[in-house]
């Protein structure tokens, strides 16, 4: 089968994709996009979470064939064209939130998603909007300190980005 669907604001075309085959696959496989983490290939770590049509997902649990026409954003499409970060990945960085970096694309892909919705979160908004994503290495503060950085630079009240 054939799929095609915009990524990243690109057209994009995968072809002899096998019917039961994950978006996760065909993202990280056939169209060179690795962002997304294969860790637990059952919706429960997050590792794998991208927008479709704007939704929050983990691609392992989409089929291929659902993105038929469908508007992808991966975590390669959050920094810009000259790989100028994004502020949400720049606030990861700077509180240092990324450790080894498997969680990270789902984080930073959720926490993007949060702070569209609710610019200025509380800490139950962070930690609830942040609940699918699991962390082995951060114990989570670090992580609550680039989600709240990012939402005050978002704001202008903080540092710039």
């Amino acid at each position: 089968m054939r799929v095609t669907c915009t990524v990243n604001g690109r057209s994009q075309v995968a072809d002899h994709v096998w019917e039961g085959e994950s978006l996760l696959y065909v993202l990280r496989e056939r169209l060179g996009l690795p962002g997304a983490k294969n860790a637990c290939e059952q919706g429960e770590c997050g590792s794998c979470t991208i927008r479709l049509d704007g939704d929050l997902v983990c691609a392992c649990l989409v089929a291929a064939g659902q993105a038929e026409g469908a508007d992808i954003r991966t975590v390669e499409g959050l920094a810009a064209e000259d790989g100028t970060l994004h502020p949400v990945q720049r606030a990861f960085l700077d509180t240092g939130a990324v450790q080894c970096g498997f969680c990270t694309p789902g984080l930073l892909m959720a926490t993007d998603e949060l702070l569209e919705r609710v610019p200025d979160p509380s800490d139950a908004d962070i930690r609830e909007a942040l609940a699918g994503n699991l962390c082995r290495c951060t114990g989570y503060e670090a992580i609550m300190d680039a989600v709240r950085l990012a939402a005050a630079r978002r704001a202008g009240t903080g540092e710039r980005a």
